[in-house]
């Protein structure tokens, strides 16, 4: 993405000086003056020493841009600066997942996993609940479908010390998921050793609570139609190209800080699965 940086000779300085200095803020809607590139700003990162900002415009295409001078904020020439720094937490410093947290290096890995569908599945809980997982020492693995789950699990060999904790998609009575399930748990050796727990929805990225994204529901997506790719359509996002559903994912993802973005129905279902698997 091409970068542009300001010369001395596009502002004299005096002028600069004059401009009032906003702070970079997620969203905010900034217009480059020479360009006349409008977008929101979507990331914020330092390279080579400079901080560059993304803008994404109403069609979802970015251009990045070094901060400084050469913005306008609502129609007023404005210098945007880096964002300011957080204020120093009161009380004692908690987790995404709402745990006290605590200051020490990660264990070496258990034998025991966390088992969930699929990249976004393991994406979502290392953002939510990964400072906790790394402390009790616990991997989360995507299965990419759970097709041949009784398969899989007896590969893996589950026993004393050697857990399995499984976050299946979809999983309701009658449903193909929960076929497969049952298969699995008459296997010898599951019992006590492999748990499986599910959520409601047909995807992971329903468990995000539509008021997150600032929507009332999400969208009814017709039958035969890809799920994924019908929501990113509902949106008026780009949806034709894996690479489409991928940075998608990434816009949704970003909106998650904590676990009070997220359904109890899928909250209640990880927790259950750290629990069992530390206990």
């Amino acid at each position: 993405m091409p970068i542009h940086s300001w010369g001395p000779q596009e502002l004299s300085a005096p002028a600069a000086r004059q401009l009032r200095e906003v702070p970079v803020e997620q969203g905010m809607v900034l217009e480059d003056v020479q360009t006349g590139w409008v977008g929101a700003v979507t990331r914020v990162e330092k390279s080579g020493g400079m901080h560059i900002l993304s803008l994404e415009d109403r069609r979802g295409k970015n251009r990045s841009f070094q901060l400084g001078f050469g913005f306008l904020l609502d129609g007023e020439p404005v210098k945007i600066v880096p964002p300011r720094a957080a204020k120093a937490p009161q009380g004692p410093r908690r987790t995404a997942s709402g745990s006290i947290h605590v200051e020490t290096k990660a264990r070496t890995a258990l034998a025991s996993r966390i088992w969930v569908e699929g990249k976004h599945d393991a994406e979502l809980v290392e953002r939510v609940w990964g400072d906790d997982l790394r402390v009790e020492g616990i991997v989360v693995e995507p299965l990419h479908g759970v097709d041949d789950l009784p398969s899989v699990v007896r590969e893996f060999g589950p026993g004393t010390g050697r857990k399995l904790g499984i976050l299946v998609d979809h999983l309701v009575p009658g449903s193909k998921e929960q076929r497969i399930v049952d298969e699995l748990m008459r296997q010898p050796g599951v019992a006590g050793n492999v748990l499986v727990v599910g959520h409601p929805y047909v995807d992971v990225w329903q468990a995000i609570k539509p008021q997150t994204l600032g929507i009332q529901a999400w969208p009814e997506i017709p039958r035969g139609t890809d799920w994924k790719t019908g929501i990113l359509k509902a949106f008026g996002w780009p949806h034709a190209t894996p690479e489409d559903i991928g940075l998608g994912w990434q816009k949704l993802l970003s909106t998650v800080r904590s676990y009070a973005d997220l359904e109890p129905s899928l909250l209640g279902r990880v927790e259950e699965v750290i629990d069992f698997l530390t206990a």
